[in-house]
């Protein structure tokens, strides 16, 4: 039986995804190192610390380790200095997810792009990052630009939404569109700036514990060949339908505000709540008058690609839709593995969901469902969601989620042991090795999640 999204196919299909993670994954003990050497002891930093020990992640992507110049100097970096390095370390990520994307997408000459549609809350500038990266890949002049900003971690649905959206319209024109999709997000940089706010105003801030470093793509196609001698190639997975809602009055739990020296995280302790709350209707909306196929009656029939926006946050979908760690099982994997790296990490968890391993850990060993839910969370607070269809018969191609290469080993670079309540911490996390499919480990790295 076929699936059909109201009021007929949209013939939207996603050709190819790049994710491109920075070449430095550091631990919990490298916040430690840096709040050491530039803050005094208090409640506060005592409190965010001991938060930092037990988010479930193990690694965060990041673009230096903690004697990274622009952490280390006298002050927290400025806007200009944040900008410099989101454009020296940044950018080449997204170059790099782009052409991953596109030679995966079988696109082989860069003129057949169309249009282009990026995000990121990490950087503003004029003309954005987009315009270098698009110049950077050779994309032409005429090239249809959007870049998408006050949208934070539902940026990547959000794009994605907007690329649908420009397809349509093409369709409607009888136009051929390739539209690629760009996510990128440089995080770690604020960590100064968040140590000091935690340091003067003794405020529980727990976003400098979470978030990470990341660049992610994906290429987007109508139904329309570019040529009768170019047919379409097969898709990943098909866009079926979307959806996007703001949940009132809440735009003072969940945002980035602009400060002097960058950005300040905000993110309020009824976050997992109020996410929580949307979920179940919004699927509900979502699935309504579609002709599903057999065996799709509830969320646990689907897979599901969360944004891991937290550990409270995975948990919480879990309770309100009754699914299991293992129908997030790439997300849970992302989070462990990388953290948050806002709007560029649900491309990433859309890549890894397809993997094999990931398909070898489905809930009670099922196997792998064809129709995919994607949610994500931003500033509002937001919800965006979309159902794919995969393409069970097209494998993943490079594993873009595996770890990076270079960890930390030294008390320098936060490998070093600080203290007996982080060593405690660390066995805990280490004694089951971190498969996402290890239901023992995944229950005691997140019941120990303490963000209230």
């Amino acid at each position: 039986m076929s699936v059909l999204a109201e009021p007929r196919e949209l013939g939207l299909s996603i050709l190819g995804l790049g994710t491109q993670y920075p070449p430095y994954a550091i631990d919990a003990r490298a916040l430690e190192v840096l709040s050491k050497r530039y803050h005094p002891d208090s409640p506060a930093m005592q409190k965010v610390l001991a938060i930092n020990r037990y988010t479930g992640i193990d690694k965060r992507s990041s673009i230096g380790r903690p004697d990274h110049w622009l952490v280390n100097q006298t002050q927290p970096a400025t806007i200009a200095q944040l900008h410099e390095v989101f454009m020296s370390d940044g950018v080449p990520l997204a170059v790099s997810a782009s052409k991953e994307a596109l030679a995966e997408a079988h696109i082989d000459n860069v003129s057949q792009i169309t249009h282009m549609v990026s995000t990121t809350c990490t950087d503003s500038a004029n003309p954005g990052f987009d315009h270098f990266v698009a110049k950077s890949l050779g994309l032409s002049p005429s090239v249809e630009k959007v870049l998408l900003h006050g949208v934070g971690c539902s940026g990547g649905l959000a794009a994605l939404r907007t690329a649908a959206n420009l397809c349509l319209g093409h369709s409607m024109r009888g136009l051929p569109a390739r539209i690629l999709v760009v996510a990128l997000e440089i995080c770690t940089t604020v960590v100064r700036s968040e140590l000091d706010s935690i340091h003067q105003n003794q405020e529980t801030r727990i976003g400098v514990c979470l978030f990470s470093d990341c660049a992610s793509a994906v290429v987007l196609s109508n139904d329309i060949p570019l040529s009768p001698t170019e047919p379409i190639p097969p898709p990943v997975y098909s866009l079926l339908d979307w959806r996007h809602l703001t949940v009132p009055d809440t735009e003072q739990d969940l945002g980035f505000d602009t400060h002097p020296q960058g950005w300040k995280v905000v993110l309020t302790p009824r976050v997992p709540h109020l996410t929580s709350s949307v979920l179940e209707p919004t699927y509900s909306s979502l699935i309504a008058g579609k002709s599903l196929p057999e065996g799709y009656d509830s969320p646990k029939d689907f897979d599901w690609a969360m944004h891991p926006g937290g550990a409270t946050i995975l948990t919480g979908a879990e309770k309100v839709l009754g699914i299991s760690p293992e129908h997030m099982r790439a997300s849970y994997d992302t989070y462990i593995n990388h953290g948050n790296s806002s709007s560029a990490t649900i491309f990433s968890v859309l890549n890894r969901l397809r993997e094999k391993d990931m398909d070898a850990v489905t809930p009670g060993g099922r196997g792998p469902k064809e129709l995919v839910v994607g949610a994500a969370f931003g500033p509002g607070i937001t919800v965006e969601m979309c159902l794919l269809k995969r393409n069970l018969n097209k494998t993943g191609g490079r594993k873009g989620m595996e770890t990076p290469p270079e960890t930390e080993s030294s008390s320098e670079d936060g490998g070093s042991e600080v203290g007996s309540d982080s060593v405690e911490g660390e066995q805990m996390l280490e004694k089951d090795k971190r498969r996402v499919g290890e239901q023992e480990f995944i229950e005691r790295a997140l019941e120990s999640v303490e963000l209230d």
